[in-house]
Protein backbone atom coordinates (compact mmCIF):
# COMPACT_ATOMS: atom_id res chain seq x y z
CA UNK A 1 0.00 0.00 0.00
CA UNK A 2 3.21 2.17 0.58
CA UNK A 3 4.03 1.72 -3.28
CA UNK A 4 0.36 2.92 -4.00
CA UNK A 5 0.64 6.42 -1.73
CA UNK A 6 4.25 6.47 -3.75
CA UNK A 7 2.41 6.58 -7.03
CA UNK A 8 5.00 3.43 -7.79
CA UNK A 9 2.87 1.33 -10.72
CA UNK A 10 4.84 -1.53 -10.84
CA UNK A 11 7.50 -3.41 -8.85
CA UNK A 12 10.52 -6.00 -8.85
CA UNK A 13 10.89 -9.28 -6.89
CA UNK A 14 14.41 -7.71 -5.58
CA UNK A 15 12.82 -4.80 -4.91
CA UNK A 16 9.92 -6.66 -2.41
CA UNK A 17 12.80 -8.52 -1.59
CA UNK A 18 15.10 -5.88 -0.22
CA UNK A 19 12.24 -4.27 1.70
CA UNK A 20 10.83 -7.06 3.40
CA UNK A 21 14.31 -8.73 4.01
CA UNK A 22 14.54 -12.17 1.46
CA UNK A 23 15.48 -12.64 -1.66
CA UNK A 24 13.94 -12.02 -4.47
CA UNK A 25 14.03 -15.59 -5.39
CA UNK A 26 11.59 -16.30 -2.74
CA UNK A 27 9.94 -13.80 -3.34
CA UNK A 28 8.92 -15.33 -6.86
CA UNK A 29 9.04 -18.83 -5.10
CA UNK A 30 6.26 -17.51 -2.62
CA UNK A 31 4.10 -15.90 -5.74
CA UNK A 32 4.28 -18.69 -7.74
CA UNK A 33 2.95 -21.07 -4.99
CA UNK A 34 -0.28 -18.84 -4.84
CA UNK A 35 -0.24 -18.25 -8.54
CA UNK A 36 0.43 -14.38 -8.10
CA UNK A 37 2.02 -13.85 -12.09
CA UNK A 38 4.79 -10.71 -12.59
CA UNK A 39 7.34 -10.92 -15.84
CA UNK A 40 11.18 -10.34 -15.85
CA UNK A 41 10.65 -7.32 -17.59
CA UNK A 42 7.44 -5.64 -16.37
CA UNK A 43 7.55 -6.92 -12.97
CA UNK A 44 4.38 -6.98 -10.87
CA UNK A 45 1.72 -4.31 -11.26
CA UNK A 46 0.98 -3.10 -7.95
CA UNK A 47 -2.90 -2.50 -7.66
CA UNK A 48 -3.19 -6.46 -8.76
CA UNK A 49 -0.37 -7.50 -6.94
CA UNK A 50 -2.41 -5.85 -3.92
CA UNK A 51 -6.00 -7.35 -5.07
CA UNK A 52 -4.65 -10.28 -4.87
CA UNK A 53 -2.34 -10.30 -1.76
CA UNK A 54 -5.74 -8.99 -0.30
CA UNK A 55 -7.52 -12.14 -1.28
CA UNK A 56 -4.85 -14.50 0.14
CA UNK A 57 -4.76 -12.54 3.52
CA UNK A 58 -8.63 -11.32 3.67
CA UNK A 59 -9.91 -14.85 2.56
CA UNK A 60 -12.75 -14.82 4.88
CA UNK A 61 -13.36 -11.04 5.53
CA UNK A 62 -12.96 -9.55 9.02
CA UNK A 63 -11.30 -12.41 11.98
CA UNK A 64 -12.96 -11.91 15.34
CA UNK A 65 -10.06 -12.76 17.82
CA UNK A 66 -10.28 -12.35 22.08
CA UNK A 67 -7.04 -11.33 24.23
CA UNK A 68 -6.74 -13.34 27.46
CA UNK A 69 -5.06 -11.58 30.22
CA UNK A 70 -5.87 -7.73 30.12
CA UNK A 71 -2.26 -6.88 31.72
CA UNK A 72 0.08 -4.91 30.07
CA UNK A 73 0.55 -6.64 27.18
CA UNK A 74 -3.07 -7.54 26.71
CA UNK A 75 -4.21 -4.07 27.08
CA UNK A 76 -1.49 -2.55 24.57
CA UNK A 77 -2.69 -5.19 21.78
CA UNK A 78 -6.42 -4.52 23.16
CA UNK A 79 -6.17 -0.45 22.23
CA UNK A 80 -3.78 -1.43 19.22
CA UNK A 81 -5.91 0.47 16.43
CA UNK A 82 -3.91 -0.89 13.31
CA UNK A 83 -5.45 -4.15 13.39
CA UNK A 84 -8.70 -3.16 11.87
CA UNK A 85 -6.98 -2.10 8.93
CA UNK A 86 -6.42 -5.89 8.45
CA UNK A 87 -9.73 -6.57 9.50
CA UNK A 88 -8.66 -8.02 12.58
CA UNK A 89 -11.14 -7.37 15.60
CA UNK A 90 -10.66 -8.03 18.75
CA UNK A 91 -14.19 -8.57 20.31
CA UNK A 92 -13.61 -9.19 24.21
CA UNK A 93 -10.75 -9.32 26.43
CA UNK A 94 -10.31 -11.72 29.55
CA UNK A 95 -9.11 -11.15 32.77
CA UNK A 96 -9.84 -12.62 36.42
CA UNK A 97 -8.70 -9.59 37.82
CA UNK A 98 -12.06 -7.96 39.04
CA UNK A 99 -10.77 -4.38 38.87
CA UNK A 100 -10.04 -4.91 35.59
CA UNK A 101 -13.40 -6.09 34.28
CA UNK A 102 -14.78 -2.77 35.51
CA UNK A 103 -12.43 -0.98 32.70
CA UNK A 104 -14.73 1.33 30.40
CA UNK A 105 -13.60 0.34 26.93
CA UNK A 106 -14.55 -0.21 23.88
CA UNK A 107 -13.57 -3.36 24.44
CA UNK A 108 -15.01 -4.90 27.19
CA UNK A 109 -13.26 -7.55 29.50
CA UNK A 110 -14.88 -10.55 30.80
CA UNK A 111 -14.33 -13.33 32.94
CA UNK A 112 -13.10 -16.56 31.73
CA UNK A 113 -16.29 -18.13 32.74
CA UNK A 114 -18.15 -16.17 29.74
CA UNK A 115 -15.09 -17.12 27.45
CA UNK A 116 -16.86 -19.79 25.27
CA UNK A 117 -20.00 -18.20 25.48
CA UNK A 118 -17.88 -15.37 23.55
CA UNK A 119 -16.30 -17.57 21.12
CA UNK A 120 -19.71 -19.11 20.37
CA UNK A 121 -21.06 -15.83 19.55
CA UNK A 122 -18.26 -14.31 17.27
CA UNK A 123 -17.01 -17.69 15.85
CA UNK A 124 -13.98 -16.93 17.25
CA UNK A 125 -10.83 -18.84 15.82
CA UNK A 126 -8.08 -16.72 16.99
CA UNK A 127 -6.83 -16.32 20.42
CA UNK A 128 -3.81 -14.33 21.66
CA UNK A 129 -2.45 -15.39 25.10
CA UNK A 130 -0.81 -12.54 27.16
CA UNK A 131 -1.49 -14.07 30.94
CA UNK A 132 1.57 -15.34 33.39
CA UNK A 133 3.65 -18.18 32.84
CA UNK A 134 1.83 -20.56 35.16
CA UNK A 135 -1.85 -19.62 33.84
CA UNK A 136 -0.81 -19.88 30.39
CA UNK A 137 -1.00 -23.98 29.69
CA UNK A 138 -4.72 -24.02 31.83
CA UNK A 139 -5.94 -20.81 29.65
CA UNK A 140 -4.65 -22.40 26.16
CA UNK A 141 -6.60 -25.81 26.95
CA UNK A 142 -9.67 -23.65 27.36
CA UNK A 143 -8.99 -22.29 24.30
CA UNK A 144 -8.49 -25.80 22.35
CA UNK A 145 -11.75 -27.21 24.61
CA UNK A 146 -14.00 -23.95 23.31
CA UNK A 147 -12.59 -24.11 19.46
CA UNK A 148 -10.13 -21.63 18.88
CA UNK A 149 -7.93 -23.56 16.33
CA UNK A 150 -4.97 -20.69 16.29
CA UNK A 151 -3.09 -19.25 19.41
CA UNK A 152 -0.19 -16.45 19.74
CA UNK A 153 1.23 -16.76 22.94
CA UNK A 154 2.87 -14.22 24.37
CA UNK A 155 3.65 -15.80 27.72
CA UNK A 156 6.67 -16.98 28.58
CA UNK A 157 6.32 -20.86 28.13
CA UNK A 158 5.90 -23.20 25.39
CA UNK A 159 2.13 -24.93 24.96
CA UNK A 160 1.77 -27.93 24.37
CA UNK A 161 -1.46 -28.16 21.73
CA UNK A 162 -2.85 -30.75 19.91
CA UNK A 163 -0.95 -30.92 16.08
CA UNK A 164 -4.08 -29.70 14.35
CA UNK A 165 -3.42 -26.25 16.51
CA UNK A 166 -0.98 -23.37 15.48
CA UNK A 167 0.53 -21.62 18.17
CA UNK A 168 3.02 -18.48 17.65
CA UNK A 169 5.19 -17.87 20.60
CA UNK A 170 5.87 -14.67 20.95
CA UNK A 171 8.23 -14.31 24.14
CA UNK A 172 9.63 -10.36 24.15
CA UNK A 173 12.76 -11.08 26.56
CA UNK A 174 14.19 -13.79 23.76
CA UNK A 175 13.78 -11.48 21.18
CA UNK A 176 15.49 -8.51 22.77
CA UNK A 177 18.33 -11.18 23.60
CA UNK A 178 18.34 -11.95 20.05
CA UNK A 179 18.99 -8.54 19.27
CA UNK A 180 21.66 -7.34 21.44
CA UNK A 181 23.53 -10.39 20.63
CA UNK A 182 23.80 -9.59 16.95
CA UNK A 183 24.53 -6.13 17.78
CA UNK A 184 27.14 -6.99 20.22
CA UNK A 185 29.16 -9.19 17.90
CA UNK A 186 28.92 -6.39 14.95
Amino acid sequence: MRLQALGVKRVYSYTLGKETGISAEQVRKDFSEYQIKGNQRGGYHVDRLITEMEAIFYRNGSQNIIVVGRGNIGASLANYSNFSQRQINIVATFDIDPSKQRIRSDIPVYTLDRMKEIIDRFLVRTAIVAVPDLAAQQVCDQLVDYGVEGIINFAPVILKVPDEIIVNNINLSDEIESVIYCVSHV
